[in-house]
């Protein structure tokens, strides 16, 4: 079955890479946005997450941190830029024909000069620091197959963990991926490690080939005492 176009694919179609649009406004795009993402978190910790009673809160973790945690990344934002960010946005490139739904993004940085450009972030709950299987599947599946992130060359990994110790987590996720998590040189003070990735291009299209991601870990545990 074929594809019917959407409202943005008539009105700015055939994007180019988000770096290159995005570089425009400024050339460290990607950390610049990352410094937000780290800010919104501060003032999760600060606002929310250091006074929860994590002995009660136990329902829909993932989802209601995301949530607030997007809220102060936008705090965190000038009032103008290159981009947006917005709460499961949909990625209509790489849909199926309807009726199938969209990939949907749990967190995504959107171009304001063609907003079929983003610059995904997906979350997930760590409880251990080696249950890491849906955390790697999300790595596997969906960014290294292009149906994530299709337009840019980086996306990122957010782990909200319950147990302390991150650097155990990144071991765990490298051994799996079998690839090397390296740190990355403008957060030496945070839990934030990159990789490398060859991505599996579809035939007919010209995304990124190298990915890199971003791969951010979100302590909690240290607030459950």
């Amino acid at each position: 079955m074929q594809r019917r176009h959407t409202i943005l694919e008539t009105v700015q179609p055939a994007p180019i890479e988000f770096k290159q649009l995005a570089r425009k406004w400024r050339s460290d795009a990607s950390t610049l946005m990352l410094e937000w993402v780290w800010a919104g978190y501060d003032l999760l910790v600060a606002e929310i997450l250091s006074k929860a009673d994590w002995d009660v809160a136990k329902d829909d973790l993932e989802r209601e941190i995301t949530q607030l945690l997007e809220i102060r990344i936008r705090r965190s934002m000038p009032p103008i830029t290159f981009c947006y960010i917005q709460h499961e946005p949909k990625e209509r490139e790489t849909r199926r024909p309807a009726p199938a739904q969209p990939p949907e993004y749990d967190l995504a940085f959107v171009l304001y000069s063609n907003e079929r450009i983003m610059w995904p972030m997906e979350a997930k709950i760590l409880k251990t620091d080696q249950q890491v299987s849906a955390y790697v599947e999300d790595v596997k599946n969906e960014f290294l197959t292009c149906r994530y992130a299709p337009f840019s060359d980086e996306g990122a990994m957010l782990g909200y963990i319950l147990f302390e110790h991150p650097d155990r987590v990144f071991l765990k996720i490298s051994q799996t991926l079998a690839v090397k998590l390296t740190g990355y040189r403008d957060f030496p003070d945070r839990n934030h490690r990159v990789s490398s990735h060859l991505r599996k291009v579809p035939k007919n299209k010209s995304y990124p080939i190298i990915f890199r991601i971003h791969h951010l870990m979100m302590p909690l545990k240290q607030l459950c005492t």
